[in-house]
């Protein structure tokens, strides 16, 4: 726990140049994230009296907590574990061979087309078993 708090507090940052990208993206999602339960936070402190009886708290509470936890993603994105994570997800990922968009398109209406077909053979089982049920109950 100490090295994860020493990692916390350093200011460098891990192997600069490799999965920057992807470093990014992740810093982004959860600022982002952050950001979004913050404002819900600053929404709901407007309703009660903590508001009233700290002014502006709404505001400064927030706030705090959303550059605090900004830090945190920042430092978190570069501890070297989760680092050399990120940094192997963007290697992989520049070894996907991309489907063109013609091959996209074709793709897609491949699996629209069997999920459709798989709907209407179990609309047709359901339809099935519904009439055989029906009849057998009126039997007995």
């Amino acid at each position: 726990m100490s090295t994860f708090i020493q990692e916390l507090i350093h200011t460098g940052i891990y192997k600069r140049s490799q999965g920057r990208i992807t470093r990014q993206v992740t810093f982004a999602a959860i600022a982002i994230t952050l950001a979004l339960g913050l404002w819900r936070l600053s929404e709901t402190l407007k309703g009660t009296g903590f508001s009233e009886r700290i002014p502006a708290s709404e505001y400064w509470l927030p706030g705090a907590l959303l550059v605090a936890g900004l830090w945190i993603a920042y430092r978190v994105v570069n501890v070297p574990s989760f680092a050399d994570f990120l940094i192997a997800v963007e290697a992989e990922m520049n070894k996907v061979s991309w489907p063109t968009r013609t091959e996209l398109f074709r793709a897609s209406l491949v699996v629209l087309f069997t999920i459709f077909a798989l709907a209407a053979v179990l609309a047709s089982f359901d339809f099935f078993w519904r009439i055989l049920f029906t009849k057998v109950l009126r039997i007995f």
